[in-house]
């Protein structure tokens, strides 16, 4: 039925979706039309409230349980998607940890355990979901990176490993398989105010980031897991058919920013030019 939704009929996979950017986005394909499958890895809560608001909406939606350090659970989900949607039109790869420690005291089991689940995950479910699709019509993923994948910060060199991984391999595949139908493109997102904020960095607010942002941020503020879920679902409709192998870095401008400069609020009282340019 096609009610002038862009997703109405089509159905969507959205992994580490019980919180933050993923819960966002399974409710942003839901709100377009799309019946969807969630997942989770711990807490089932989060993922099951989203399903019962897609319920409401008259969509169709459930929710899986699956670790992502394991392959063979990676590769369920994706058999436990296909069956209960009756296919997987849009995948979109979200799931994903993050810690920060110096370089010099990393363990091979923190540094498995994070490629285990940001990346090889990530992969091998592609591969069973675009198995899918290369026999159904094809499909979009959308892989959800960070922009430390681009840029650099101290005690991140495993995070952003991953997330630079997540971008290379989004870029190759992406030339693989768009003449088969399928479009492949990754967002990175920069800051954007999730649960686990209020839980690790002490003292946080939404004040306190109001604050920070307005120095740090560009645009003066901080992101919302609603714009990364605009990003993501458009990247997989009929309107972004020619974006292929691409990156979207939503941050606000921070990686836009010249990291020489001091305050970007401030007119600058250097007067480069002076002297031999007109009219400076």
């Amino acid at each position: 039925m096609d009610n002038g939704l862009r997703f109405s009929g089509k159905k969507a996979l959205v992994t580490g979706s019980g919180t933050g950017i993923g819960r966002e986005i399974a409710l942003e394909f839901a709100r377009q039309g799309a019946d969807v499958v969630l997942h989770y890895a711990h807490s089932d809560s989060g993922a099951k409230s989203a399903v019962a608001e897609i319920e409401a909406m008259g969509r169709r939606a459930t929710a899986f349980k699956a670790d992502f350090g394991i392959v063979d659970e990676v590769v369920g989900l994706g058999e436990q998607a296909i069956e209960f949607l009756g296919g997987v039109d849009c995948l979109i790869n979200n799931a994903g940890i993050t810690f920060n420690k110096p370089f010099g005291e990393i363990t091979q089991e923190q540094f498995d355990m994070i490629f285990h689940v940001n990346i090889r995950a990530q992969f091998f479910l592609t591969q069973r979901i675009t198995k899918h699709m290369l026999e159904h019509g094809g499909g979009a993923v959308c892989n959800i990176t960070s922009i430390h994948g681009v840029q650099g910060a101290p005690e991140h060199s495993a995070y952003a490993a991953t997330k630079g991984a997540i971008i290379a391999y989004t870029r190759a595949l992406a030339v693989e398989l768009a003449h088969k139908g399928i479009r492949i493109n990754a967002i990175a997102p920069g800051w954007v105010t999730v649960e686990n904020y209020y839980k690790v960095i002490e003292g946080f607010s939404e004040e306190s980031a109001a604050e920070v942002s307005k120095k740090k941020i560009p645009c003066g503020f901080p992101g919302e897991p609603i714009d990364i879920a605009k990003l993501a679902v458009f990247l997989c409709s009929d309107d972004a058919r020619y974006i292929v192998g691409q990156t979207i870095v939503a941050d606000g401008g921070t990686t836009t920013l010249m990291s020489l400069i001091d305050d970007f609020r401030n007119t600058s009282t250097a007067k480069f030019g002076t002297g031999y340019l007109p009219g400076v």
